[in-house]
């Protein structure tokens, strides 16, 4: 049985060939992919065995597409809960334990109540267990140590982190563009 055209999303490489992301992995739907394919703004790389047709097309849908035209990142991403947690790798860091997201929270390493803002600069990934340890209470009052001091990440150093946590799927045309540009083992 061939899969339904929803279930094949193509993954979109930069016109250098790299991801645009890698955590979240940049994926369009197969109707945006058609649609850029037309608008001739992607070169196809990698295509499914599933074709799609109109009265007057038929087309394998693609599985791996380069934007035409080099898109930049933006220099530093956003100040948002998940990319604290990927800046610091999902891992407490107060105790370094690692904990999938829902048993993660931020803390502020200054508590907002004696002048902490919310900022990278201030802004760890911690367990439960550790927020609620340390509380309002600054790291000394508390006996509590920080495992690497919070800063603000370049989109680079994000890519790099996302680039540990593959997602839970991968198709097989996707492995050589994703990870072509890591080093190879010598032998």
């Amino acid at each position: 049985m061939l899969p339904s055209p929803e279930s094949c999303p193509a993954l979109v490489l930069n016109a250098d060939f790299r991801p645009l992301s890698y955590f979240p992995l940049s994926l369009w739907s197969w109707q945006d992919t058609v649609k850029a394919v037309f608008l001739d703004r992607v070169t196809i790389l990698s295509e499914y065995d599933r074709v799609v047709r109109s009265p007057s097309f038929e087309m394998f849908l693609p599985s791996v597409i380069a934007l035409k035209e080099y898109v930049s990142p933006s220099r530093h991403p956003a100040f948002t809960r998940f990319n604290v947690f990927l800046r610091d790798s999902f891992r407490c860091q107060y105790c370094f334990t690692p904990h999938i997201t829902h048993e993660l929270t931020f803390d502020h390493v200054i508590p907002k109540s004696k002048g902490g803002t919310t900022s990278w600069t201030n802004v760890v990934t911690a367990c439960g267990e550790c927020n609620l340890h340390k509380g309002s209470h600054l790291l000394h009052e508390c006996g509590m140590n920080l495992r690497r001091k919070p800063w603000r990440p370049t989109s680079h150093e994000l890519q790099e982190s996302g680039r540990a946590f593959p997602p839970n799927y991968l198709h097989e045309s996707w492995r050589d563009f994703l990870y072509w540009d890591t080093e190879l083992e010598a032998s």
